[in-house]
């Protein structure tokens, strides 16, 4: 048991219980997310944190708060991902899971708070954190630069490793949550920095060196993509199995960038 959730079972837990309550468990929540997954310590607090703290604690339904904390992490420019692993943070210590409603909730109010922001940058995907179809044909640039200043096709030392989780009439909620926990994914699987880009409708795409072994990566996805549907409760949404597959590189940079514009959705 968590040290925030024990010192909570030592209070009165009644709905309407003290003050203290709600205070030790915003202290707990704030230092477990901010040592663990927000990136800016400084920008961590809202009043919508208090507010859904004060939910549970009072034992009232906590979506409504929940779409009011995400609303404001997406007109802070916050991104799903970020938003979702620090929402986490508050049920691991309230000793559970956050269940689909509350999950729709924080996505949808993120997507409205989203829609706010006059402009975002071209080369990151708010939903997911991964980059941008655009920013990746750039990467493709340099790549096949590269290979062309070593004597070497670019198709002999790179590929792409394209992922599809896409499944039919999903509404609009329901596909930030799966950018969220597919960036989760990808980013945990290539790590910080890997050109890993969102095609839309379900498909991304990951430059990779052919000199790796993909097997090894095609099973960590996997394994990834099933663990990470259980716990954020998205198991509906995505495609499992899903769709892994290496797609060599042509032979020039300009029918790469339109492969991957034929891919996008």
């Amino acid at each position: 048991m968590s040290t925030g959730l024990g010192r909570l079972m030592s209070m009165d837990l009644r709905p309407g219980y003290p003050e203290p309550a709600v205070a030790s468990l915003l202290d707990e929540w704030q230092a477990a997310s901010t040592n663990s997954v927000w990136l800016r310590p400084g920008d961590w607090y809202h009043p919508a944190v208090e507010a859904l703290v004060e939910a549970l604690t009072d034992a009232r339904c906590p979506a409504a708060a929940a779409e009011r904390l995400g609303e404001a992490r997406g007109r802070d420019g916050i991104s799903i991902g970020e938003t979702i692993d620090d929402l986490s943070c508050l049920f691991d210590l309230w000793g559970t899971a956050p269940d689909v409603t509350v999950l729709r909730a924080v996505s949808t109010g993120w997507a409205v708070g989203n829609e706010l922001i006059p402009g975002a940058p071209p080369t990151t995907d708010p939903r997911s954190g991964l980059v941008t179809v655009p920013y990746l044909v750039q990467r493709l640039l340099e790549t096949y630069g590269q290979a062309d200043r070593l004597g070497t096709p670019a198709s002999a030392t790179h590929c792409l490793v394209l992922v599809d989780v896409a499944i039919e009439r999903i509404d609009g909620w329901q596909k930030v949550a799966r950018a969220a926990a597919m960036g989760k994914v990808l980013t945990e699987t290539f790590g910080l920095g890997h050109p890993v880009a969102t095609l839309g409708g379900g498909i991304y795409a990951a430059l990779c060196a052919r000199t790796a072994d993909v097997g090894p990566v095609r099973a960590e996805l996997r394994h990834r993509i099933e663990r990470t549907a259980l716990t954020f409760g998205v198991t509906a949404i995505l495609r499992r199995p899903p769709r892994i597959w290496v797609e060599p590189l042509p032979a020039q940079h300009a029918d790469a960038a339109q492969m991957l514009h034929d891919l996008s959705r």
